[in-house]
């Protein structure tokens, strides 16, 4: 639930074969619906057309695919862990594998339009020649909309704990992100209508991903002597964990155990209660930083001030607006945040001292510390995470114009107060970033399309998480700016077996801070060697 790429390397942290003759695909897939709002979409052209997202984003040889076609054809098979054509290299501590699936864009139709889904695939070094019997551990990213940073090595943090229980890891590019279809305005050009896009973006959502799993589980694993042969285990960061709960209500049979960082989901219905809760931590957040650094009080009002009195364009051609600055709260989330974000704001405070204006240098940093541009999925899809049977409607945006938000959060500058700190917004997206971010513009009709879309589909099925016996455990963090802890303290009291564990040691980003500690305590507490003591 991060969006910074400079700050946070967005909270993480392959060979397929181009003539595998079939993908086993998902055979009376699970849809979770209201009533009389089961519904299908119609399905888009997307390998169809030399234009196609799948097309813009897949790589131009097939080498290390598996796809479906000639699935008919037994001839032709190639187990995707046998095909040489796979792209592989090393880093310290593993083999990597790049592999690339062939998945449906829309489960409900099989046989229609494709989508390509990318994995990293990391093995032990030297335990390369087991790939075929070594279990998976999968790890899901934070998100919506992120892909996950490439690793520079496999000797430290979780993928070494991962390493060290005897797992080969997948690093999976969620549907629409990264190497797998990735989603922009460019990407989304060959469709013809706002209502297309729409219509195409509404299978991105955590059912799909885990659906993609299924199918890179299958196929991977086929041929393995048993069913526990060919379970996953699990490890979600953030929007991770809320795929790993929508996983655990539609194919837990798949699903060896799970371990959730800072992403146990509110089991709600509409983002309303997620942002009643979450807007006054940011104020907390707010209040924390100003203690910090006081001075910051009179340098926002300053810049503040002045980008309430000037058009000022980014490098990329987008405008820093005072909204869009005042999302650099973001940074609040993780550890280390106050003080990225009071160099950003020493260095603009000078530059309007020193030269009237905002600096190239100062401007650039601040277009670096966000993604929405490089990750527009997060902006127009961002609150749809929540939406089960009903719209989202911009609910952040919404409650920041009633009290007692609005006045905690006032940015207008003839409504300040003389001596009011301005506060930062969070992770919350609005309307306005439909204007500020140039790769959002050309997306504006097709993100408002998305608000008022209302038969999104059920993610969870809370009868099935009730009766769970898949071991699972799950970190939150007392003072996550991102995940409600309350939220999250009922998600888990409703999980059968589920074991939590609540610290305020870490931040949102604690995975990726102490992430060898934090999955070795997770797995003992998921097999029940140890019991957490509050």
């Amino acid at each position: 639930m991060l969006v910074l790429r400079r700050f946070m390397q967005r909270r993480s942290h392959g060979g397929a074969g181009s003539v595998f003759a079939r993908v086993n695909r998902v055979p009376g897939y699970e849809t979770i619906a209201f009533p009389g709002l089961r519904r299908s979409y119609p399905s888009v052209g997307v390998h169809s057309s030399m234009h196609s997202a799948a097309a813009v984003s897949a790589p131009n040889s097939s080498a290390g695919r598996i796809t479906m076609d000639n699935r008919d054809d037994t001839s032709q098979k190639v187990h995707p862990l046998d095909d040489s054509a796979v792209e592989s290299y090393t880093i310290p501590g593993a083999k990597v594998f790049d592999r690339y699936f062939e998945c449906p864009l829309d489960y409900s139709k099989p046989d229609g339009s494709k989508i390509t889904v990318f994995a990293r695939h990391l093995v032990p070094y030297d335990k390369a020649d087991q790939v075929k019997k070594l279990p998976f551990f999968l790890y899901l990213q934070g998100g919506p909309g992120f892909e996950v940073a490439p690793p520079s090595s496999a000797s430290s943090g979780w993928i070494k704990a991962a390493f060290e229980k005897g797992f080969q890891v997948l690093l999976l590019d969620q549907r629409g992100t990264g190497q797998s279809s990735a989603v922009s305005a460019r990407a989304l050009a060959h469709l013809e209508s706002d209502e297309a896009k729409r219509d195409y973006l509404l299978h991105f959502r955590a059912d799909n991903i885990v659906r993609d799993c299924e199918t890179i589980r299958k196929a991977l694993t086929e041929n393995r002597c048993s069913a526990d042969d060919c379970k996953l285990t699990l490890l979600g960061q953030s929007f991770g964990g809320f795929c790993i709960v929508t996983y655990l209500s539609l194919f837990p049979q798949s699903i060896r155990e799970a371990y959730i960082t800072g992403g146990v989901p509110p089991l709600v219905n509409s983002p309303d209660p997620v942002y009643r809760a979450l807007y006054p931590r940011m104020l907390k957040k707010n209040k924390l930083y100003y203690q910090k650094y006081p001075r910051d009080v009179e340098r926002v009002r300053h810049i503040h001030a002045h980008l309430s009195t000037h058009h000022v364009t980014l490098p990329d051609g987008g405008t820093l607006s005072p909204r869009r600055f005042l999302q650099l709260g973001l940074l609040f989330g993780g550890s280390g945040g106050y003080d990225t974000l009071h160099q950003t704001i020493l260095s603009a405070a000078t530059d309007l001292d020193r030269l009237g204006q905002l600096s190239f240098r100062t401007l650039s940093a601040i277009q670096s510390l966000q993604s929405f541009d490089t990750n527009v999925f997060y902006c127009i899809l961002h609150e749809s995470i929540y939406c089960q049977g009903e719209p989202s409607q911009w609910t952040a945006e919404k409650l920041l114009m009633e009290e007692p938000f609005k006045s905690q959060f006032e940015w207008r500058l003839d409504a300040l107060r003389p001596d009011q700190p301005i506060y930062f917004t969070g992770e919350t997206v609005y309307p306005f970033m439909l204007d500020d971010y140039v790769e959002l513009r050309p997306l504006k009709n097709v993100a408002n399309l998305l608000a008022e879309f209302r038969d999104w589909p059920k993610l969870y099925d809370e009868a099935v998480l009730a009766k769970n016996t898949v071991p699972v455990a799950g970190v939150s963090y007392f003072e996550d700016m991102y995940v409600d802890v309350r939220h999250s303290e009922e998600t888990a009291s409703k999980i059968n077996g589920f074991q939590q564990w609540i610290t305020n040691e870490f931040a949102h980003n604690g995975l990726r801070v102490d992430g060898e500690r934090i999955v070795k305590y997770l797995a003992k507490l998921a097999s029940g060697e140890e019991s957490y003591n509050r």
